[in-house]
């Protein structure tokens, strides 16, 4: 009976929507599908993040193709395999139909992430029959909100003690019935809990389910992993991740910025967010705090008022809270929520637009901190921080990225262009036969510059199909002027996506020394040379 009780009060009930496979519904949204494999139900689709699959349809999946593969071995399970990069504004943008659904129940609705929002159940349930009439007919409102839909995508409904169950009781599309939320989650593998450095140590020890975890004592886990495998276990026993402790009344650490006159447009608000999200984040710090919920709220001309709850379990940083600014503004105007780009009624009079954006953080507590450097390395780097976010602030997002290396041949596949701010996992290192060895060119033109390469007797140079050259190079031809060959190696050849005719592509490489004393990297594709590159 305590064991309930410390249940029933420790982790209140949840019910969460998911909708599976949301990045796909989103992009084949956009993209216009149309016909009986609408959304990519019926097409092999895979939406991609940092060069590995985030998510994919479900004929991707019978092919073998699983969330979290480099693309390449998608494509070699599934050689029809049609990648799309992610748009997370049109995941936004597409899912606040299915937010306004849920919103009609509770005003309290968290976004998780597009694709996915959870509402408590206690209160809801009272009005609307209970616990299974609830989640009845919420998931009927979602159905009717995405009716029509690219592909006809579904929602999935799951009601548990706690977050982390209801996201998990979702995915299996069920109901657990209160006091049985421990039972439910024993099960599963200890990789579920979400801390991937703890589920490997726990399996090394022999740990390999939640339920193991969650009977092991309290004390003993504390002593051994510390606060981090403290919230770990409660979350394993159905409990909230920390106790609740109450909190003396303090000062509002809500941020606001207000136009007068009114702001017409939504896309001046997305610079404004950028700096009230680093003053959120800087009074947080100052209280010695951090939060999981940050409420986006604006207020209108004409009154109205339109707030979103957002979820994030890592803390938002100001970069990704800006951005979640940008995608909610741009999906309530898509919604119709705002008229024209701006927030007057079209049959309106009065001039409409924007009074107020606020931003509330919700779900506080105590900032764990972090180990600053012995000789200020992290200072400098803080102000390199805020420099690059101002920059990035003006820039967009996506204005501003970073290099970060990745497999490939050329010179210009072995990086990748990520958005300053955002995580990377760096793949591990793998053979790429054909790669072109050490050392690498310093300057890599967006598009690469043709060129002909003759012999000596001036007929142009040929590569067969063996990577035989039929004369060694003895001058090139570059932006009309013609240049000696002092030095060649050579070809290295690359065959590439063999398995598809549409794709295939058969290339080979040289590197070149010119009379001038430049050193070029040429490629000959098709009987047609380029330089792809140039040695500093």
């Amino acid at each position: 009976m305590t064991a309930v009780l410390e249940l029933e009060l420790g982790a209140p009930r949840v019910l969460v929507v998911w909708c599976p496979d949301w990045p796909v519904v989103a992009t084949s949204a956009d993209l216009g599908a149309d016909g009986g494999t609408e959304g990519g139900a019926e097409r092999p689709v895979a939406v991609l993040e940092s060069g590995r699959v985030l998510a994919c349809s479900a004929a991707a999946r019978a092919a073998g193709v699983r969330r979290g593969q480099r693309l390449r071995l998608a494509q070699r399970l599934c050689p029809e395999l049609e990648p799309r990069d992610r748009d997370e504004e049109a995941e936004t943008r597409r899912f606040e139909p299915v937010i306004a659904a849920v919103e009609a129940f509770t005003p309290r609705v968290e976004v998780l992430r597009p694709g996915m929002c959870a509402i408590p159940v206690k209160g809801p349930s009272r009005y609307f029959g209970g616990e299974d009439a609830l989640a009845a007919q919420v998931h009927e409102a979602v159905a009717a909100a995405l009716e029509g839909g690219p592909g006809a995508p579904s929602g999935r409904i799951g009601v548990a003690g706690g977050l982390f169950a209801a996201v998990l009781a979702a995915r299996a599309g069920a109901l657990v019935p209160a006091g049985r939320t421990a039972g439910f989650l024993a099960p599963y593998p200890v990789a579920a809990l979400g801390d991937e450095p703890l589920a490997e140590l726990l399996v090394r020890l022999g740990v390999h389910t939640v339920g193991a975890f969650a009977g092991l004592s309290g004390q003993a886990v504390s002593d051994r992993f510390g606060p981090v495998g403290t919230a770990a276990h409660r979350r394993a026993r159905g409990l909230r991740s920390r106790p609740l402790m109450p909190r003396p009344e303090g000062p509002d650490l809500g941020v606001e910025q207000l136009f007068d006159p009114p702001e017409p447009l939504a896309e001046p608000l997305v610079f404004v967010a950028r700096s009230l999200a680093e003053r959120l984040h800087t009074r947080l710090g100052s209280a010695g705090l951090t939060c999981h919920r940050v409420a986006v709220e604006v207020t209108c001309a004409d009154g109205r008022t339109a707030a979103r709850l957002w979820r994030h379990e890592d803390g938002l940083g100001a970069s990704a809270l800006a951005e979640r600014v940008r995608w909610q503004l741009h999906a309530w105007q898509s919604a119709g929520t705002f008229a024209d780009g701006s927030v007057a009624p079209a049959d309106s009079a009065e001039p409409g637009g924007f009074t107020a954006l606020r931003l509330v953080p919700d779900g506080l507590v105590p900032d764990q901190g972090r180990q600053l450097a012995l000789w200020g390395q992290a200072v400098a780097e803080d102000r390199v921080e805020r420099a690059a976010a101002r920059v990035q602030a003006v820039l967009g997002h996506a204005g501003l990225c970073r290099a970060e290396p990745v497999g490939g041949r050329g010179p210009a596949e072995q990086l990748v262009r990520v958005p300053w701010g955002e995580a990377y996992e760096r793949p591990a290192p793998a053979p790429w036969p054909g790669r072109l060895p050490e050392p690498s060119p310093h300057v890599v033109p967006r598009t690469p510059a043709p060129v002909t390469v003759q012999d000596a007797a001036g007929r142009p140079v040929t590569v067969s199909g063996r990577a035989e050259v039929s004369a060694p190079p003895d001058r090139l031809t570059l932006h009309g002027r013609g240049l000696a060959v002092t030095g060649w190696t050579g070809p290295w050849p690359a065959v590439e996506y063999w398995w598809d005719p549409a794709r295939r592509r058969r290339r080979a490489r040289f590197q070149v020394v010119l009379a001038d004393g430049r050193a070029l990297l040429l490629t000959v594709e098709g009987g047609h040379w380029s330089v792809e590159a140039a040695y500093d």
